[in-house]
């Protein structure tokens, strides 16, 4: 079955995001970090759609099930990562650095700055060591 998070409603996101950052919760503990929760059983139901849609799985824990992400974090990043550049960039990372660092909402400090510059020289030599050895 492919779990693609792009097809999740609100809540749905809103629920696979509060998982991914506890790592795995209860129902009570999503709804403690959900604003405006719906209902117990809403939320219940909604995290039983989640499994059955293959994105979570649960595990007993005493009297309670703790779901947690089928995906490990970084997999998702990385798959909704490539489907964006995919739909707004057509593939192209160099575009999508490009608007990220022109769109008034990006506030990186010197520091983010040394960082991306750092990664961007190492790209550069793992590059040049590739064409090296060819």
């Amino acid at each position: 079955m492919k779990r693609s998070l792009r097809n999740l409603s609100r809540r749905e996101r809103q629920i696979m995001d509060i998982i991914y950052q506890r790592g795995k919760a209860s129902v009570m503990e999503v709804m403690e970090d959900m604003p405006d929760p719906p209902s117990y059983s809403a939320v219940r139901a909604t995290l039983r759609i989640l499994e059955e849609k293959g994105h979570l799985q649960h595990e007993k824990q005493g009297p309670r099930y703790l779901f947690l992400p089928t995906v490990p974090r970084e997999q998702a990043r990385q798959s909704a990562l490539r489907q964006v550049l995919q739909t707004f960039f057509d593939g192209s990372i160099e575009q999508a650095v490009v608007t990220l660092l022109q769109s008034g909402e990006s506030r990186l400090s010197k520091d983010d700055l040394d960082q991306l510059a750092h990664l961007i020289d190492q790209a550069k030599k793992e590059v040049a060591d590739h064409d090296d050895a060819d």
